[in-house]
């Protein structure tokens, strides 16, 4: 089966670039824009000199629980920088996101609690809430997770989006916000 519609069977619609996109992304951006690919995974990934971002992380059926997540993970944690990725909230009716959340959290991967994402989909038209989820290695605060989000929304997912899609996807202000927290309001003071 072609690596797109593995991608595309288990990634809901409002999830997914289209192949265009995507191929667009891997030709163009190659410098930055990856897919690992093998028999029974998918990894696409975004990597900038300060973070990693993951677009998409697909592993077969038949080898979950085998580790091979793990694998593709660590292989990624040891470029030593941050790792972020979007995942839908936790759905009591699909249990693929609550496994989703649990296999991050093993991880040691944290919820970016003070940044708010809700993207419209092209496809559907409608706005999902995703949640932002965030390694670490150095200590890097949820401001700058922001500002990493905010730069991958810009560069790859709005890459040439209105070209593809017809229209463009909502401007990145009107996507992701961040709630100050009491740490910023202290920096701000001082």
């Amino acid at each position: 089966m072609h690596w797109y519609e593995k991608l595309n069977q288990y990634f809901p619609i409002e999830e997914m670039k289209s192949k265009e996109h995507i191929e667009l992304l891997l030709e163009e951006r190659g410098d930055v824009y990856y897919k690992d690919e093998g028999p029974h995974h998918v990894l696409i990934y975004v990597e900038f000199d300060d973070f990693v971002f993951v677009d998409y992380l697909f592993v077969s059926k038949d080898a979950r629980g085998q580790g091979l997540g793990r694998k593709l993970i660590n292989k990624l944690k040891e470029k030593g920088k941050a790792i972020l990725l979007e995942v839908e909230p936790v759905n009591y009716e699909d249990t693929d996101t609550e496994k989703r959340l649990r296999f991050y959290a093993r991880e040691g991967f944290n919820h970016a609690s003070t940044i708010g994402y809700s993207r419209r989909s092209l496809a559907t038209n409608e706005v999902n809430d995703m949640e932002i989820l965030y390694w670490a290695p150095n200590d890097e605060t949820e401001e700058k997770i922001y500002e990493s989000m905010k730069k991958t929304y810009r560069l790859i997912h709005k890459y040439k989006d209105e070209e593809l899609y017809g229209e463009p996807f909502d401007p990145v202000h009107n996507v992701l916000s961040r709630e100050e927290t009491r740490e910023d309001i202290l920096k701000e003071l001082t």
